[in-house]
């Protein structure tokens, strides 16, 4: 264990408990208190809340049982104590703990689920510094959801995956390097083993991309561009919307100044490319409260992704403050089920304080049909196809 990641865990009691009281804000969150009726109706319930910083989700549909998996860690920096928990339900609500999973001596987080033939996967990220800056990808699979393989390193070396989607026979996962800066689409006929399709993009502190097919089978990615690594942001913090057609070599991006979309979950309905995410809400201006600063308060949001002009179209926030996002979907029906963390909705503490505070997993739940028919009025009927 290196010594900044001793020093952090045994300092992250102390400055959990300390910061919160110093500079906790108690204001009311737009989530709790909104000034103007939601746009559609959104069910939502808390599903895990233990006191810890519950962080990174993600959501699966698997032989008709709903499965969640999130980190788990005193707080929202790296951790020797953190963990990856694996749960089950039949209905989203009342959930079965199924497994724990530890890298020891590591930090283990950005959890991601696949269903790849009849097994289903799970995919983490190795982080061995302080602060969170993820070094490795490693995954395990189960048969029967309750006994897992060993963790095993996946992919080439240093890169961090994302989310796997199938198209046909194949399995595709963006990836993004581990010093940032560079984007890369892999394939893979077994969830294992991955070789490299193409580069998706370079530069502008590039890291988390996400993937989605439409129906032509047309490739859609949102990545989270950075600009710099400044603690306070950077008013240039951008997210990139990408498309390729098949085989997916060749990338056509522009650069969406609407948000920088952290911990981005793509999924389609339709025709059209639907992502949930981290949205950046400005209080204030200066050069110490630039987008996507740790100054700032953040909600989780679902966006219409709109590939033709290249844009992000809001369209709701759901329940959530403080350190916040990295959700997971499942869209059964037209029941469309997301998973998220944050901290709790009803005050609104900046990013920073938000993670030395506890943050639970929640789960929100809307009509799917009426999601798109907001989008299809949002967007316009010429861009968003809507269907029943």
């Amino acid at each position: 264990m290196s010594t900044p990641m001793r020093w952090g865990t045994r300092i992250a009691p102390v400055v959990a408990w300390v910061v919160p009281r110093l500079y906790r804000n108690r204001q009311k969150s737009e989530a709790a208190t909104p000034t103007a009726p939601p746009p559609l109706p959104v069910e939502h319930w808390t599903a895990i809340s233990d006191g810890l910083h519950n962080l990174t989700t993600d959501l699966a549909w698997w032989r008709g049982s709903y499965y969640l998996v999130h980190s788990s860690s005193p707080w929202h920096m790296a951790s020797t104590d953190s963990r990856i928990i694996v749960w089950s339900s039949p209905d989203a609500r009342a959930w079965t703990k199924i497994a724990e999973l530890r890298m020891p001596g590591a930090d283990i987080r950005d959890p991601k689920l696949a269903v790849i033939g009849d097994r289903l996967f799970l995919y983490v990220l190795r982080n061995d510094q302080l602060v969170a800056e993820p070094s490795a990808t490693a995954f395990t699979f189960t048969d029967d959801g309750v006994r897992w393989a060993p963790l095993s390193p996946c992919g080439p070396d240093g890169w961090l995956f994302w989310r796997p989607k199938q198209r046909g026979d194949r399995w595709f996962v963006p990836a993004y390097w581990k010093d940032h800066g560079r984007s890369i689409l892999l394939s893979s006929t077994d969830g294992a083993s991955w070789e490299e399709v193409s580069r998706i993009h370079d530069g502008d502190r590039n890291d988390e991309t996400d993937l989605e097919f439409l129906p032509d089978g047309t490739a859609v990615v949102t990545a989270r561009l950075e600009i710099s690594d400044s603690m306070f942001g950077d008013d240039g913090a951008c997210t990139l919307i990408a498309t390729a057609p098949p085989p997916y070599t060749t990338w056509t991006a522009e650069r969406c100044a609407t948000n920088r979309l952290d911990g981005p979950c793509l999924f389609a309905y339709g025709d059209t490319v639907f992502a949930v995410g981290r949205r950046h809400r400005r209080v204030r201006g200066g050069r110490f409260n630039r987008r996507a600063g740790f100054l700032g308060r953040k909600r989780t949001a679902l966006y219409a992704v709109d590939p033709a002009r290249r844009e992000l179209v809001h369209l709701v926030d759901l329940p959530s403050a403080g350190d916040t996002g990295y959700p997971g979907v499942v869209l059964h029906g037209d029941s469309l089920t997301i998973c998220y963390y944050t901290n709790d909705p009803t005050t609104d503490p900046s990013w920073f304080v938000g993670m030395f505070l506890p943050s639970e997993v929640h789960i929100a739940r809307l009509s799917m049909a009426k999601l798109a028919q907001l989008a299809h009025a949002r967007v316009g009927a010429a861009t968003i196809e809507v269907t029943a």
